[in-house]
């Protein structure tokens, strides 16, 4: 802590009258009474004011008075001075469990937990007994290995009926990761305040038991602004945003004022539905209620539009932030890499460098993974070695999977695969598998299989290596490896993930798997399907029944690649919005070839701009063109 001097030169002689604004000048030669200068201590204008208060009382002798030196000390902790604030405890005289306390809630509100703990440890060899105040304040930063000795003194003591002590350290399991402590503290509450039922719904929301958050956020009766936005931001964190959309709206239907948390939670539930409409009327709702658009929100707003397909509203939310941050530029970078357009992405970059803006490793993803959408093995290889050279910047396993990325998919197999068994860190299962889609992607089964051997035996292998390997083995015809593999995948308990395409119309998202028969307009989705194979064969177009890997007659293998989950979000596009106007998909997984060929001729044909999303990036489909270039 400081041992800088508290004071220099004495305050100014005093002018005549005396006032609240005035007195912090005047007291040092008219010092007024304690009472006084304690309602000066409660509400300090700033730490100057302060100082010449704690001169005042030096100079006339107050400086142990019990009162005005609890105030003091709070008051310095209170304007972030807690170094003033330790100074004074430590030539307090026989401090009391007030003045303990309240040193000990300054340095938990810091997340200053093991000084917290120290300062305790003094307390209790002093002999100074805690109250249930004293644990609400150390409970607020502490560990769970902490807490739990806490909470044996806490029930020795006698506090554990205690509604704040109580909170306390269901917040303390709740951070620790620890959900059945927390519910099990929750539950033997006698009383519960909105703060304890807060606590323990963003324990639920935070660790995604988002059922038992629903359960306990409907019953209660009272819910603040908090309330909504953790179980808002609940569905949007962990996959849900179609939910965090609906209580958004039901949210705005009970009058409650959403803040900039709330914008923040919807703003990505918007996103990741790549709800467009949606997030237009966000946009709208903020702009029409008056609402302030931090460079936070702007942000937001930045990835939102960039992840629902309109680089230029992106673009204009962008140019309209006046002292934009590296993280503002770098959400839009990452929007024109997530659309391909890598090289107004890489012009982007060094605009930003020129401003003086150090670049940060979320920058770097950015630009790396444009170098990848393009082929730009060379700048790729640049901007990497820059980062360590230039920046300082020591790359992580997102680094190295941009690179593995960009290298495998220019074929250079043996330089990426070089690269991951070279990388200063560990390998990380993800890299092997972006280098094992490269082997796929390039037809190289022999490293293929060495590099699944690596994972399998490592127990590192997700369903992505199990599938990768399979479609390599079922690309060769190699039926009875295909079976194997699927086996293997049955017993080691790993499933493949759906493959699942949306689209928004009227503000509603829509969503499909493949061969989906659920959707109240199947009927007229299967009709338009049929109208659509007719135009694109019409137009020379051959399935690509090579994709489909199962052992299974051609025709078989056409009738599957028709029903793929794409081109039925495509075919409910076109039945139900005006000839013309733009469609926009989103798709959980890689587009497939066969359907990426068949989007290209629908767009020409109907004379429509189709944006799709999939897990990699943005194909803008224009006349028959995408914006990819066949390099995806």
């Amino acid at each position: 802590m400081s041992s800088t001097p508290l004071f220099t030169t004495p305050p100014p002689p005093p002018p005549p009258s005396i006032n609240r604004n005035t007195l912090s000048a005047n007291v040092a030669n008219f010092p007024p009474s304690p009472d006084k200068l304690a309602i000066l201590l409660d509400k300090p204008n700033s730490i100057n004011q302060l100082l010449q208060i704690h001169a005042t009382l030096l100079r006339h002798g107050l400086d142990q008075h019990p009162i005005l030196n609890f105030k003091l000390q709070r008051s310095y902790s209170s304007l972030g001075r807690l170094d003033y604030s330790l100074a004074l405890f430590n030539r307090t005289r026989n401090p009391n469990i007030f003045v303990y306390t309240s040193i000990i809630n300054a340095h938990s509100l810091q997340g200053l937990s093991e000084e917290a703990l120290l300062i305790y440890i003094r307390m209790l060899f002093e002999g100074v007994q805690p109250n249930e105040f004293t644990f609400s304040s150390i409970l607020k930063s502490c560990s769970i290995q902490l807490g739990k000795m806490l909470h044996s003194q806490v029930i020795k003591l006698g506090f554990d009926s205690d509604l704040y002590v109580k909170t306390g350290l269901v917040d303390v399991y709740a951070r620790g990761g620890d959900i059945g402590s927390a519910r099990l503290v929750f539950e033997r509450m006698l009383e519960r305040s909105l703060v304890s039922l807060t606590t323990m719904l963003t324990c639920y929301a935070k660790h995604g038991e988002l059922d038992e958050a629903r359960l306990l956020f409907d019953g209660m009766v009272k819910k603040d602004v908090v309330c909504w936005n953790v179980m808002i931001d609940g569905y949007a964190q962990h996959g849900r945003p179609n939910e965090a959309l609906v209580l958004f709206r039901r949210m705005l239907a009970t009058k409650a004022r959403p803040d900039e948390i709330t914008l923040l939670a919807v703003s990505s539930a918007c996103g990741q539905l790549g709800a467009l409409e949606s997030g237009r009327w966000l946009h709208s709702f903020i702009k029409n209620n008056n609402i302030q658009v931090t460079v936070r929100v702007a942000t937001a707003l930045i990835d939102m539009y960039s992840k629902c397909g309109s680089l230029e509203d992106a673009r204009l939310v962008f140019d309209s932030i006046h002292d934009k941050d590296v993280v503002a530029w770098n959400s839009m970078i990452i929007g024109y890499t997530l659309h391909g357009f890598s090289r107004d992405a890489l012009d982007l970059f060094h605009e930003m460098c020129r401003t003086g803006l150090r670049p940060t490793d979320i920058t770097f993803i950015g630009v790396l993974g444009a170098c990848g959408h393009a082929g730009l093995v060379s700048e790729g290889r640049s901007l990497f070695n820059a980062m360590e050279n230039e920046y300082g910047i020591e790359p992580k396993v997102e680094h190295y999977g941009c690179m593995v990325n960009l290298l495998g998919r220019a074929g250079q197999l043996e330089e990426a695969y070089d690269l991951v068994k070279n990388m200063k860190r560990e390998s990380d299962p993800i890299l092997w598998g972006a280098l094992l889609g490269a082997c796929r992607l390039h037809d190289n089964l022999e490293l293929g299989e060495k590099i699944a051997e690596f994972l399998v035996s490592r127990n590192i292998a997700n369903s992505g290596t199990y599938i990768l390997l399979s479609n390599m083995y079922a690309a060769k015809g190699k039926w009875e490896e295909v079976a194997r593999i699927r086996t293997l995948m049955k017993e080691s308990g790993v499933t493949k993930e759906p493959g699942c395409s949306s689209i928004e119309v009227q503000n509603k998202v829509h969503e499909f798997l493949a061969g989906d028969l659920k959707h109240p307009k199947t009927k007229e989705i299967y009709m338009m399907l049929e109208e659509m194979n007719g135009w694109v064969k019409a137009h020379g177009y051959t399935p690509q029944t090579e994709i489909v890997l199962h052992d299974i007659e051609d025709w078989q293998k056409e009738q599957s690649l028709e029903v793929h989950s794409e081109k039925l979000a495509l075919a409910y596009g076109l039945i139900s919005t005006k000839p013309g106007t733009p469609i926009k998909i989103v798709k959980n997984l890689r587009v497939c070839p066969d359907c990426h060929a068949v989007i290209k001729l629908i767009s020409k044909i109907t004379g429509r701009k189709i944006v799709m999303r999939d897990r990699n990036r943005f194909h803008h489909f224009v006349n028959g063109s995408c914006s990819c270039g066949d390099y995806w």
